[in-house]
């Protein structure tokens, strides 16, 4: 539909982020919580990172995917969260163009990486159970240096398109994003321009990057169970079944706070348009908080090294 002749398109220079529309009484409240859980998650992820670097036990292919997992989790989080708390903290809402799209950028790419992530560890973890003896030839350091670069380029040039599409709508003076973060629809839905276009590139390539990830995942612990419920040594299916443990809790933790975040947006008639802000935050920082405990406490090879570490302090 076209512009009325007298309707005046003003440039946008920057917008202004409202949390919570209706109840924004909630981030007064909610300010010290995810304060706390910002502060675990970056100090969690700062730790496991040290350990890794530091510790020459943890030179392995495995523990690198780890380490950058928790890269990816710590870039999220200070993308995200610190201007969270600004608008929380000091009633920051202001933010410029350009840095509303690369936040944009971030969120998408990199959330995208991590799924990936998850997919090349779980071939590591395939890998390590139904073929063994050749896991040293096929898992080595060379394999994580093309695995991360191959991360990164996929899911940084397919999102890509995704702040630049947004970027490029013409925005009518009207500046309120009704959200805590620069997400795509968001932003885009203040255009005056159709974003039929914008929406469908977002849906097809989030899911394409997301489903073709859950599938190789599911395919390797399908694999692993196979081989898992041949094993008859006593106590073998167990250890072997423990060292998948923590990757699909991990997994668990990413999958169902996306899940829950994608029914609450689908749903969005019946229930109130604050919950899925709320979600999108604790997104940015459930996994990233759990994800460095979850193998400290279930890893025993870092839960060693890190109690090494922490003596010598």
């Amino acid at each position: 539909m076209g512009l009325p002749s007298n309707y005046t398109t003003a440039p946008v220079s920057e917008f202004l982020l409202i949390c919570f529309p209706n109840y924004q009484s909630w981030q007064h409240w909610l300010s010290l919580p995810l304060t706390l859980l910002f502060l675990l998650a970056m100090g969690a992820n700062a730790t496991l990172l040290v350990t890794i670097r530091l510790e020459a036990s943890l030179h392995e292919p495995m523990y690198y995917l780890l380490s950058l997992l928790s890269l990816l989790d710590m870039v999220l989080c200070l993308t995200v969260i610190p201007k969270v708390l600004a608008i929380f903290w000091f009633d920051n809402k202001a933010i410029s163009f350009s840095g509303c799209f690369f936040q944009m950028f971030i969120m998408n790419s990199f959330l995208t990486m991590e799924s990936c992530t998850f997919m090349v560890m779980a071939y590591d973890r395939y890998v390590a159970i139904c073929h063994p003896l050749r896991y040293p030839s096929i898992i080595t350091d060379q394999f994580v240096a093309r695995a991360a670069i191959f991360v990164v380029a996929r899911n940084g040039l397919l999102t890509m398109p995704i702040p630049i599409l947004s970027s490029r709508l013409r925005y009518c003076a009207e500046n309120i994003i009704k959200n805590c973060i620069c997400t795509n629809l968001s932003v885009s839905k203040l255009s005056c321009d159709d974003i039929t276009f914008n929406r469908l590139y977002q849906f097809v390539a989030g899911w394409t990057l997301l489903g073709s990830d859950l599938i190789l995942i599911i395919l390797s612990y399908s694999f692993i169970l196979k081989v898992v419920l041949r094993i008859k040594a006593e106590g073998a299916a167990a250890k072997a079944l423990s060292t998948c443990g923590s990757h699909f809790i991990l997994i668990l933790f990413f999958s169902t706070v996306l899940l829950v975040l994608v029914i609450t947006n689908l749903a969005r008639k019946r229930i109130p348009p604050d919950v899925p802000i709320l979600l999108n935050i604790l997104h940015h920082l459930i996994p990233p908080a759990l994800n460095p405990i979850v193998y400290g406490v279930r890893t025993k090879e870092i839960k060693q090294e890190i109690q090494k570490l922490l003596r010598r302090l």
